[in-house]
């Protein structure tokens, strides 16, 4: 007994498998996490890194090229990339895609806990993560306040505001941007330390012995233990200025002084070397990071409802707001989905009704696809997949293959019915006849699909969930139509004919259809060569349709939110790019279609100071204004134009606003359409020849947004120690070393307490005293006689020009340079043209290769088509041994070349480009023609093993299934 009899025969065994797949279904899609992506590992690990003061090249000698030394012997490594900036750096070291991405952190951290004697002991501890997509903020919030000062705003966003976060179900990680620690500053007087006869060294060695607390042990007794602690820590500001200064070089200081007599001693914040402000106000960014597989619109709607909650407790003249949030639009997605759903049922069950005549036929299919689809869950759930872009994508592609199924059974049995057999019967044999069809279209749909799981690169791990997502819909649509949509027609099917007057039009209209189509086949058939010739010539014909397509990696979309990267001249103080970058806000704010942003002075990690990022929200599309040079509501690419337009008349700043896309593809893309790396073996001549080539990048009218990496030289100054001199005259080396770093660089002496929270205690010259070369010169060091010896005597000082960052690929010295296509130029055309314009430009043994989003660009597409050519192929195994033939399949792949014709004449006509979602459309379309030619196929074969000849077989068989094909292509 087949599975559909066992269904017919057994009606509520059919009904209770059917009710399980939608109660479970639905029970585990309000349990299943929600995200805009899936959660993906990217095959990379990064490292980073901190030492404070270290200039760009120092961070590359001596802790840079330690760490690339150490983890390159890790196995599995692919490529290895690191950036050098002032006071930071990183390192990622990107993996074959087949290493398991935890190892090879354990393994990266270990190969680093070796070279630790290597590096520096002022080196913070590295940080090594693996990068997530999941692991981008998906929130910020921003704190402001109009009374507090700036350090005051500081504490109260670490003790107050952030730890409240961090226990809302969902978040894993608050993400502070703009924030300094506070700290308790000891900033030294320069004419006091002198008129004491004191170095910073004995500042340091004060605090170290006469501010701290250490464990004492304990008593104990028969009945009783209790700890020890010695109090020795200050426990207010006046306290510690009260901190005496007993030694001096070593040696007892016969007349102690408080420290507050040399320095100025108070609660306040470490070096700002960063700056944050929203609409104009200074303010402080909490970005929301949630755990990998939450529900990303809960974790949102959660977190909302602690910050109004955190806004009760907040003293008066401080607000917090949200400022960017990306659960709305994740919100809209699953939505969208839930409407696809609806309307695909409507719009299929009009279908069956205009096709077939019967309202039991429509209640049918409407059936087929919640059942399909919400059964898809139950299988997402435990194979841990979320509801994110791409299994929705999925998902939707879905709706209209799992109804094709249950349409062509349904047709089938209809025709059966109206033969004069009762339900049962009708149901038996219409489903025995087509059950093979079904059978052989389900396999060779999923043959097609599944390949794409199986992409190489990191576009295939975002992939996956999309085509084992969708080959689940399609097997259990499958199931479905075999089992439970003949059950349904063996219980409530009519005969199904047009009774109304509209109905009986279009039964008149398909039966002229597909007389016209009976009188044509035979034509068709006597003329078998010239139909080949007229179908190859119109096939060729839309193949010259492709290289007028634009192409581009993905599609821009409208999410109302912009990044815009702006940049001044690299010597640049902090101060002069957040004067410039008032001048920017200003402009933007006045931007009709702009709601909020949020500014980042210095970069999140601070030590840029010439660099500075804007994240703009926009007003939905349908609350931005009419722009009257326009004459209607502006798309987010019209304002991006805007306001480039409006930002280059802004003297002394760049600013690049990245659209190319797929930068979350691209792992280290930045989204730009062009994302190119220089290389060549000399340092100079490199950085000249990048040079020469933004230059002309800048001039063609092809590009905008060019943006080359921080190459362009700065001031640096050079402490170089006499090692004669400071012999003669008994000075350590590591002495001026470790004094110029306190006095000018600051370094923590120690840990304060305040509110529960520790802080460092900052030792440092104060501001005035170290704000030329002049003063750096006075600084006392002394000597191994005790003696107080000007630094100016063992050092001199030198101004070099050094690079703000160093960019290394695979342990050589690169740079980028990144541009965006000019409106009406394509992504593709513009990396081709980008690579001619380099050859042209670069001096021989300098070339370009392709980076970031670029290179994932090419190998997507080369991905998708190697994937697309193995589906075909694997299809026709599939299919050779379904028909057991080997000429029945190439008859069934004949028809997939018109797949294309369609898709390329659809994206013409309706102004689309050829991206990676559009070729997934091409392979789907493939499937769905594959689909049609295996029902005329497996009909055609059944008539002639009832003794047809080939002609006769086809005249009878092709009408016969034209109904069902339009159904299913409707």
């Amino acid at each position: 007994m087949k599975i559909s009899e066992v269904s017919i025969r057994n009606p509520v065994f059919a009904w209770m498998i059917m009710g399980a797949l939608l109660l479970f279904g639905g029970l585990v899609y309000y349990k299943m996490g929600v995200s805009q992506y899936p959660d993906v590992d990217f095959p990379s690990v990064s490292i980073r890194l901190s030492y404070p003061g270290a200039a760009p090249e120092v961070m590359e000698k001596d802790v840079i090229d330690p760490i690339e030394a150490a983890i390159v012997s890790v196995a599995g490594i692919e490529n290895i990339s690191s950036t050098a900036r002032n006071g930071s750096g990183s390192v990622s070291a990107e993996f074959n895609l087949s290493v398991n991405i935890d190892v090879a952190v354990q393994e990266v951290q270990s190969a680093i806990a070796r070279a630790q004697r290597q590096l520096p002991e002022d080196l913070e501890p590295p940080i090594v993560t693996k990068s997530n997509v999941e692991d981008q903020p998906i929130m910020w919030l921003s704190v402001r306040s109009e009374t507090l000062s700036k350090d005051e705003l500081m504490f109260m966003v670490r003790r107050q505001i952030r730890d409240q976060f961090t226990t809302v179900q969902g978040v894993s990680e608050i993400f502070l941007g703009g924030y300094v620690d506070p700290a308790l500053r000891v900033d030294l007087k320069s004419d006091a330390l002198v008129r004491y006869q004191l170095t910073v060294n004995d500042i340091v060695n004060a605090i170290q012995s006469e501010h701290r607390e250490d464990p004492a042990g304990r008593i104990e007794s028969p009945t009783e233990e209790r700890p020890i602690r010695v109090m020795g820590e200050a426990t207010s500001v006046d306290e510690f200025k009260n901190v005496m200064i007993k030694k001096r070089g070593g040696g007892v200081n016969y007349n102690p002084i408080p420290i507050s007599q040399v320095a100025n001693v108070y609660e306040g914040l470490e070096d700002v070397r960063r700056l944050s402000r929203v609409q104009g106000e200074a303010s402080v960014g909490l970005g929301i990071r949630k755990q990998r597989g939450a529900n990303a619109v809960d974790v949102g709607r959660a977190v909302k409802e602690r910050m109004d909650q955190i806004k009760d407790q907040l003293p008066k003249g401080v607000t917090m707001a949200v400022n960017y949030d990306s659960t709305p639009f994740i919100e809209d997605t699953v939505s969208e989905l839930v409407f696809t759903i609806f309307l695909a049922a409507i719009l299929t069950s009009i279908v069956c009704w205009v096709f077939l005549g019967s309202f039991a036929s429509t209640i049918n299919v409407i059936l087929a696809i919640p059942t399909s689809i919400v059964g898809t869950f139950l299988v997402m759930y435990f194979l841990g997949f979320t509801l994110n872009t791409f299994s929705l994508l999925g998902l939707s592609l879905a709706i209209g293959i799992v109804v094709d199924d249950a349409i062509i059974v349904l047709e089938n049995i209809m025709r059966h019915r109206q033969m004069g057999k009762n339900r049962i019967k009708a149901a038996l044999d219409g489903t025995k006849e087509i059950s093979f069809a079904v059978i052989a279209t389900t396999v060779a749909l999923i043959s097609i699909f599944l390949p794409v799981a199986f992409l190489d690169g990191i576009i295939g791990r975002f992939f996956f969930q999309f085509a084992v997502t969708l080959c689940v819909a399609v097997a259990l649509s499958s199931f479905e139509a075999l089992t439970l949509a003949p059950m349904r027609c063996s219980r409530m099917l009519d005969e199904g004919k047009h009774t109304t007057r509209v109905g009986l039009w279009i039964e008149s209209v398909l039966t002229g259809v597909t007389n016209a189509y009976s009188r044509a086949l035979p034509k068709v058939l006597n003329h078998r060569v010239l139909t080949l010739v007229v179908s190859v010539v119109l096939f060729g014909a839309s193949l010259l349709i492709f290289p007028k397509l634009k192409k581009e990696f993905v599609p821009y979309q409208d999410s109302s939110s912009l990044f815009i990267s702006l940049k001044t001249d690299t010597k640049s103080s902090l101060e002069f790019t957040d004067q410039k970058m008032r001048e920017v806000e200003k402009l933007v704010m006045n931007e009709p279609a702009v709601l909020r942003y949020f500014t980042a002075i210095g970069g999140f990690s601070g030590g840029q100071s010439s660099q500075a990022m804007m994240f703009i929200t926009l007003k939905t599309p349908g609350d931005r204004p009419v722009y009257s040079e326009l004459g209607h509501r502006p798309s987010q690419l019209e304002v991006v134009q805007a306001l480039r337009k409006k930002l280059g008349e802004v003297k002394g700043i760049r600013a690049f606003i990245p659209t190319g896309g797929g930068g979350v593809f691209g792992g280290r893309g930045r989204g730009y359409g062009v994302e190119l790396s220089v290389r060549g073996p000399e340092w100079e001549t490199l950085v000249d020849s990048t040079k020469k080539l933004e230059e002309a990048f800048t001039k063609d009218p092809r590009f905008v947004d060019v943006n080359m990496g921080d190459v362009e030289g700065v001031n640096e100054i050079h402490i170089v120690p006499n090692r004669q001199a400071a012999k003669n005259l008994g000075v350590e080396i590591s002495g001026i070393s470790q004094t110029i770093q306190y006095m000018v660089g600051g370094a923590s002496a120690g840990l304060y307490s305040k509110g529960g929270q520790r802080f460092n205690v900052l030792v440092q010259l104060q501001e005035k005293d170290r704000r030329s070369l002049d003063q750096i010169k006075k600084i006392l060091i002394r000597n191994n006689r005790g003696e107080l010896v000007p630094i100016s005597q063992v050092v001199r000082i030198e101004t070099r020009n050094t690079a703000p960052s160093i960019t290394r690929e695979d342990r050589v010295r690169a740079v980028s340079i990144n541009a965006n296509p000019a409106e009406g130029i394509d992504q593709a055309k513009a990396l081709e043209d980008a690579k001619v314009l380099a050859a042209s430009v670069l001096p021989k043994g300098y070339y370009v290769v392709d980076a970031g989003s670029a290179e994932t660009f090419k190998e997507s597409f080369i991905g998708l088509l190697v994937a697309m050519i193995l589906g075909i192929l694997v299809s026709y195994m599939v299919l050779g041994s379904q028909f057991n033939s080997f000429r029945d399949p190439l008859i069934v792949l004949s028809a997939l070349p018109f797949a294309f014709s369609g898709a390329f004449i659809g994206l013409l006509v309706f102004s689309q480009s050829f991206n990676v979602y559009s070729f997934i459309g091409v392979i789907l379309l493939i499937g769905i023609v594959k689909k049609n030619s295996i029902l005329l196929v497996d009909f055609s074969n059944q008539m002639r093993n009832e003794g047809m000849g080939i002609n006769e077989a086809l005249i009878e068989a092709c009408p016969l299934r034209l109904r069902p094909i339009l159904m299913t292509s409707f």
